[in-house]
């Protein structure tokens, strides 16, 4: 990878955490995930298909809710990600984690950043995902494709970060996340 991985698992692992008590909230987890395609660092995106409960249609890391049958939450996230897009669990090299999220549909989600192989030959799920796109890591250094806006929720204004890359627009807890990744890796970049 253009981003040395070591450097990078370094950086995740003294990064401080914030973590959010889980309290009524249903634990998820999702995984950021990084691959190299010739001279440069891309991150995969999944578009989620319209009849979905939560989140239809929006953009979104691969992840969902904890399982008992899960150890941890890095396990739900590679299990999703297995069980979302083909990518076996034992392909994915985890190098750490960031903040915990709250999301407005209830759940308590915990991002963790990985490597995966270059996704050439997805066997991706029809019924959760609707289509998959890879974006240069470095699109979204460019401030120019980001933007935040004030929306109303539950009676309190809250920001909410939305990234563009060509037609897809990539916002609320995704972008949240991207924008996280995109400043504690920034040393890096």
């Amino acid at each position: 990878m253009m981003l040395d991985r070591f450097r990078l698992a370094s950086l995740l692992q003294a990064f401080p955490r914030q973590t959010i008590p889980p309290g009524e909230l249903r634990a998820a987890a999702v995984l950021v995930p990084l691959f190299e395609r010739g001279d440069r660092d891309f991150l995969l995106f999944t578009e989620r298909t319209a009849h979905l409960e939560h989140h239809a249609g929006e953009i979104a890391f691969p992840g969902g809710g904890f399982d008992d049958g899960d150890v941890d939450l890095s396990a739900t996230a590679l299990r999703e990600t297995e069980e979302e897009l083909g990518i076996t669990r034992s392909r994915i090299e985890l190098l750490g984690r960031l903040d915990d999220f709250h999301s407005v549909h209830g759940y308590h989600v915990v991002p963790f950043v990985g490597i995966i192989p270059p996704p050439d030959n997805l066997l991706f799920d029809p019924f959760e995902i609707a289509a998959t796109f890879e974006a240069p890591l470095d699109h979204f250094r460019d401030p120019g494709v980001h933007r935040v806006e004030d929306w109303q929720h539950r009676g309190r204004r809250v920001p909410v970060d939305f990234y563009q890359f060509e037609e897809h627009t990539i916002w609320g807890l995704t972008a949240a996340i991207l924008r996280q990744f995109l400043e504690e890796t920034a040393p890096l970049g």
